[in-house]
């Protein structure tokens, strides 16, 4: 190419002309085509003709003749044919030369010059080719290294159930792949499995311990697994995990490889429900009682466990200061309980069938005494636990309760019995609280001028409601009795005993205050003087005898949550629209339906296991048309109930209904009868706070519709 000088014509809207300095050949972008042998010798002749000889002087000779004129003229011609085929060939050279990719004619009055690469495009493009070679790198390190021998050559996984019973039989399966392109040999699975499992059998048979596996090959892309069956023991919501751990060789390395996997399990629930009852308070040389009351759940796998009760203390001294006292035997067998050895009872049985009487459960009855007071307190530890059966004396927890107790050492025996018990109970609005003080001189000498004092220390009494035999002087929260009230009491001889019995009601629900204690807590005191007449002014009895250590036991009475039930049966409805069917009152013959609300309301604490259901008469047939808000509502036709299941109630659900109808035909037998409807419902739960069963039964419903003001007639079957 030609050089080229490119300048800016400013004058003609700054376009870019090209000026050629050099001159250019046609021949640099053309190839002429070399003439035949033949069209020389033609041209040769031509040349030398005298035809030609003349034409090369007519420019000097004007008068030439006509054939000189014809000579010429056809060379002209000749070269006019020549000019337009150069014309032409170096037009199609051009055009081939300007023409732009679509075909058009390149505009060469502009040209676009391209910038030349800077610093940034090949910094850029440095780390771009960098980046593509080193994704090309780790590719192919991947492919051959980490596909290859390593952890990530095997596939090891643990399947098994994440949520189990106690005593359950599940399968923990432990599943292996090889992903090499050659076989893996000498495979080791070793599993550690948790300490609260029991193994039962695998399959295949465990190499050694039943926690190791040995194969001697897998080949590529083949797969195995272990299958081992057991059972976990332990407390609810316990955590267990197993570990398997896999060594292996390939067949083109002899390096050992090594994977670790783990799987979790929760124990959801132990299937046996337990509930204590015992004094918090006892006497030195007196025999006291615990009693562990125990059932089993609709679900459950331990049907057999031992208890093992262990005092503990700070020192061996205290430890062996509690003496165990035997239980009748004869008692044990028809409970399929027996003692081991003192402080150790096996249960053979807990069975879902209880006998009449046992609906709460049956009972392990701890009698213990204390000898001595060696400290203020003695905990008991309570523990239960199942044996991995077949003869193994191996033990696994599942339950564990402490007890503790505060140890009194007095010459006057108190002990405090609210309602038949001495234990912790939950008690409802309204009612009565029947208290009996049992008192007894222990001592070695008469005791004279002895004051007996009862403390009730609640927010929630009714203080009018008291009954007294005895009118024992009241004074604040505390009741007192002297010689003055109970002339045994001025002399109290050696080994005499006595009671004295009150009652009082709590107080009905009124408003709910959290910065209040919802409990009455109760306790009992002695003293030797007349404390009531020797108080001085502003003083109290109670306040008296705060310091003195001559308490009965303690007993915490928290009230249940205020769970109230409206029933209502009826035939119209609060808007005066007729909800039932047919006539009213009644008709022989006639099917008459009424509809039947539950309105349910609770307030203070969260409910468990509630359920609404009454007996429907004979004669009474489900209507249908139910509708619960929570819950279900259901007939059972086989015991003739309307049933209404709810389950957990949170305290923040104030207020639960439903609604069904019922309908009667009576008979002839029947005529000028108010016939009952409803025969009583009953209410059921249990406090998630007092822990007390709440059972309430309500009124009898008949066709009177006494909770309907728009009916007529007093409900006798016409």
């Amino acid at each position: 190419m030609s050089k080229q000088k490119i300048t800016n014509n400013q004058d003609d809207n700054n376009e870019i002309k090209i000026n050629v300095e050099d001159k250019s050949s046609i021949a640099e972008f053309t190839k002429r085509p070399i003439p035949s042998d033949k069209e020389l010798k033609d041209f040769e002749d031509y040349a030398s003709s005298p035809a030609v000889s003349k034409a090369e002087n007519v420019d000097d000779n004007f008068s030439s003749s006509s054939a000189d004129a014809k000579v010429l003229a056809d060379k002209e011609a000749m070269e006019d044919k020549a000019d337009e085929a150069r014309e032409e060939e170096i037009d199609e050279s051009l055009s081939r030369i300007y023409k732009e990719e679509n075909g058009d004619m390149a505009d060469v009055k502009k040209m676009e010059i391209k910038k030349k690469h800077g610093f940034l495009f090949w910094f850029f493009s440095i780390i771009f080719v960098s980046a593509c070679l080193a994704g090309a790198g780790y590719g192919t390190y991947y492919f051959y290294i980490q596909s290859g021998p390593g952890s990530k050559a095997v596939e090891l996984a643990i399947d098994g159930k994440s949520e189990v019973m106690a005593g359950e039989e599940f399968f923990y399966t432990v599943n292996f792949k090889n992903l090499e392109r050659v076989d893996i040999n000498n495979i080791e699975i070793r599993l550690t499995l948790p300490e609260n499992f029991i193994f039962l059998d695998s399959q295949p048979t465990a190499s050694l311990r039943n926690d190791t596996w040995h194969f001697n090959s897998l080949q590529p892309h083949r797969s195995d697994m272990i299958k081992i069956k057991g059972k976990l023991i332990g407390e609810a919501d316990q955590t267990a995990i197993i570990l398997a751990d896999m060594t292996y060789t390939p067949a083109n390395f002899s390096s050992e490889f090594k994977k670790l996997v783990s799987f979790e399990s929760v124990i959801k629930n132990t299937g046996i429900e337990l509930f204590f009852i015992y004094a918090n308070n006892v006497m030195v040389g007196e025999e006291s009682q615990i009693i562990a009351r125990y059932k089993a759940d609709k679900e459950n796998y331990l049907n057999n466990f031992r208890l093992t009760v262990e005092p503990s203390g700070e020192s061996e001294e205290q430890t062996e200061n509690v003496e165990f006292i035997k239980t009748d035997e004869t008692e044990l067998e028809k409970i399929q309980q027996e003692i081991i050895k003192p402080g150790v009872w096996q249960i053979n049985e807990v069975g879902p069938a209880l006998a009449k009487g046992e609906e709460d459960g049956r009972e392990i009855k701890i009698k213990f005494k204390i000898n001595e007071k060696i400290a203020d307190s003695q905990d008991m530890i309570l523990k239960f636990e199942h044996s991995a059966g077949d003869g193994e004396q191996e033990y696994y927890l599942f339950a564990e309760e402490t007890v503790s107790l505060e140890v009194i050492k007095s010459d006057l025996n108190l002990t405090l019995i609210i309602n038949g018990s001495q234990a912790d109970q939950g008690i409802d609005f309204e009612q009565i609280l029947n208290y009996t003080i049992a008192y007894a001189n222990k001592g070695e000498t008469e005791m004279e001028d002895v004051v007996i004092m009862a403390v009730l220390e609640s927010e929630f009494l009714d203080w009018k409601s008291l009954s007294d035999e005895n009118n024992g002087a009241v004074s604040g929260n505390a009741i007192s009795w002297s010689k003055e009230e109970i002339s045994a009491l001025k002399a109290l001889e050696k080994g005499s005993e006595g009671t004295i019995d009150f009652s009082i009601k709590a107080a009905p629900f009124s408003e709910i205050d959290a910065s209040k204690d919802y409990q009455v807590r109760s306790y009992v005191q002695y003293s030797i003087g007349d404390v009531g007449s020797a108080a001085l002014e502003g003083e109290t009895p109670a306040s008296r005898l705060q310091n003195e250590d001559t308490r009965s036991n303690t007993i915490v009475n928290k009230i249940n949550s205020d769970l109230r039930l409206d029933e209502q049966v009826r035939y119209f409805n609060d808007d005066n629209i007729a909800v039932g069917s047919g006539p009213h009152p009644p008709k022989v013959g006639e099917s008459t339906s009424y509809k039947v609300y539950w309105v349910l309301t609770n307030n203070l604490h969260e409910l468990d296991n509630l359920q609404v259901q009454v007996d429907l008469p004979h004669y009474v047939k489900w209507d249908n048309k139910n509708r619960a808000s929570v819950g279900n509502l259901e007939y059972d036709n086989a015991s003739h109930k309307v049933i209404w299941q709810i389950g957990r109630l949170p305290a923040t659900v104030y207020r639960a209904d439903s609604e069904f109808n019922i309908n009667i035909t009576p008979e002839q037998d029947d005529k000028n009868k108010i016939m009952v409807l409803l025969s009583g419902t009953i209410i059921q739960a249990i406090d998630s706070e007092t822990k007390a069963a709440i059972n309430k039964t309500g009124k009898a419903k008949t066709t009177k519709l006494e909770d309907d003001e728009v009916v007529e007639g007093d409900g006798r079957v016409e």
